[in-house]
């Protein structure tokens, strides 16, 4: 394979994951309406700045004026994901144009390439939808695979000699998957209830409200379309809804959290999957920890935001222990 197309997959792998990061700030900082329309903002750009600028964008949109702190993050988010497709185009043109790359990997790139021109489209409808939650949870899982995809394109891309894995290892692959699986649902879990502001649902842990199992409405939680043009800036359920939703979550972290503890386990009965279990088994800790600051610290930024790399950093790090599951010759 040709080394450099690994080589733009890493430097894609660490752009994916700060977008995703980035991404994370700006929804929890409520900067996802800073700028109203898309690709610009505010008709312009970069974002209005000087006074006169400010004057003649309060003037075009009234109905949204100008949040200076809010409008720049959501720019430099942009920009940044223009940078990510621009690497995303450049790893599928190599990929195509080498003599050297299967099949698989032409596939792959493919699928990729169409993947983030789809995200850049769910990141236009998240503005002008004005931050619908079906389309935020959406654009969040989106990212997460557009970097799932970005890192085993960097796994099939490398120059390793022919190997052979070991049965034990082989037996660990439909664990792993089932991790994964695990872990898509509890991060759309947490998507779903960061769209709809149900964060601080239940502001006390490991009850909620005081009680085990508080007035929750579940049917109207998951209701997953709702009307178009209205605002969901801050939430429109009510608090049983919400409670409903965070409810869920919890208990998707407490099943997630389980499923990955055994995963650890027994990963660290096999040699050369040892170093990945005691990454995961950090990571899920971590995650569940953060997890619960959040609520008893009321959703301090810089903890809700790290909760969201973490998230990341496990699906990462399933990623890369299914890739020592497989059998591939180079």
């Amino acid at each position: 394979m040709n080394p450099s197309i690994s080589n733009l997959a890493k430097l894609a792998a660490v752009v994916a994951f700060c977008v995703i990061v980035l991404g994370a700030w700006v929804r929890l900082s409520h900067a996802g309406l800073g700028c109203p329309d898309w690709p610009g903002c505010y008709g312009q750009l970069t974002w209005p700045n000087a006074s006169h600028e400010v004057a003649s964008a309060n003037q075009a949109f009234p109905e949204r004026p100008v949040e200076t702190h809010k409008a720049w993050r959501e720019m430099v988010h942009r920009y940044l994901a223009g940078v990510l497709m621009l690497l995303v185009l450049a790893i599928t043109w190599k990929a195509w144009r080498s003599p050297k790359s299967k099949r698989h990997l032409k596939i792959l790139t493919a699928v990729l390439l169409a993947l983030i021109l789809f995200q850049a489209m769910l990141g236009m409808w998240t503005v002008t939808l004005k931050l619908k939650p079906i389309i935020v949870m959406a654009h969040l899982l989106g990212g997460m695979t557009t970097f799932s995809l970005i890192l085993w394109v960097m796994y099939s891309s490398r120059v390793q000699p022919a190997h052979s894995v070991s049965s034990a290892v082989r037996r660990m692959r439909p664990a792993i998957v089932t991790a994964i699986v695990v872990l898509s649902c509890q991060i759309a879990l947490g998507g779903w209830t960061s769209a709809n502001y149900a964060a601080l649902a239940c502001p006390d842990v490991p009850t909620c409200h005081g009680e085990w199992w508080p007035e929750a409405n579940f049917k109207e939680g998951f209701i997953l379309w709702r009307e178009v043009g209205v605002n969901y800036e801050g939430g429109i359920l009510d608090l049983p809804s919400r409670v409903a939703v965070h409810l869920t979550h919890r208990i998707g972290a407490v099943i997630t959290l389980v499923v990955m503890l055994l995963l650890a386990f027994r990963s660290f009965k096999i040699p050369q999957l040892r170093t990945g279990g005691q990454l995961l088994l950090t990571l899920v800790l971590a995650q569940f920890t953060l997890g619960v600051m959040n609520i008893v610290l009321s959703l301090p930024l810089v903890n809700a935001v790290a909760h969201n790399a973490v998230a990341a950093l496990l699906l990462a790090t399933l990623l890369s222990l299914l890739n020592k599951t497989s059998c591939r010759k180079y």
